[in-house]
């Protein structure tokens, strides 16, 4: 059984046709670059997947169940993380409070419970190392390079233990050894499956099976 099959999908806004006709199946540890030129549509396919849009026409199915995802939370909980070409950041907030945004770890017990800000802390930080990144979980994200902004996007993705992982041009902004670290096939490896659109920039793109 496919991870993810997309059917026939079509997203029109009034006049302008962004995505027509497409469909795909991804399977458990498919790792797959979708290519093609600015204003193709990949970037709307990618949202109409993540639950960003809701498609004019046509299914999309996540373990053989149909759903229609109204907005991104829900395609978190079918275990669907995404970093999206602006990154969706909060930059008054630190490297670790964007990882752990909406999921923050708590100590203690009801009602006196408070978050645990060492524990989110100290699991971003091994984020980090993970994607050999230099950034600090402390440091606030507006004061990141491009590159910096990008592993926090890609470390959030990692938190939790996605099925499927879409990344938007993940490696625009970050460096060569960067790069080697998000495409290795460690999700593969997991049984995860992964949609990266355009995982190198023009002029080079590879696609992997």
């Amino acid at each position: 059984m496919a991870l993810l099959e997309v059917r026939n999908v079509s997203k029109s806004f009034g006049a302008i046709h962004a995505v027509n006709d497409i469909s795909l199946s991804i399977e458990p540890g498919d790792v797959v670059g979708l290519m093609g030129d600015n204003g193709a549509g990949k970037s709307t396919l990618v949202k109409l997947i993540a639950g960003n849009f809701l498609p004019t026409d046509g299914e999309v199915l996540v373990d053989g169940e149909l759903c229609r995802f109204h907005k991104p939370i829900e395609a978190r909980a079918k275990g669907i993380e995404v970093v999206y070409q602006d990154l969706a950041l909060a930059d008054n907030l630190t490297a670790a409070q964007n990882v752990f945004l909406g999921r923050e770890k708590n100590k203690g017990i009801w009602p006196f419970r408070v978050l645990d800000k060492q524990a989110m802390i100290k699991r971003s930080a091994e984020l980090f190392d993970e994607l050999k990144s230099e950034t600090r979980p402390r440091d606030l994200v507006r004061k990141m390079s491009g590159g910096q902004r990008q592993a926090v996007a890609i470390a959030r993705t990692r938190l939790s233990n996605a099925k499927l992982v879409l990344m938007d041009e993940p490696t625009a902004a970050i460096s060569v050894r960067q790069v080697a670290q998000v495409h290795r096939p460690e999700l593969s490896e997991r049984d995860h499956a992964a949609d990266r659109h355009r995982i190198f920039h023009a002029p080079l793109v590879r696609v992997w099976r």
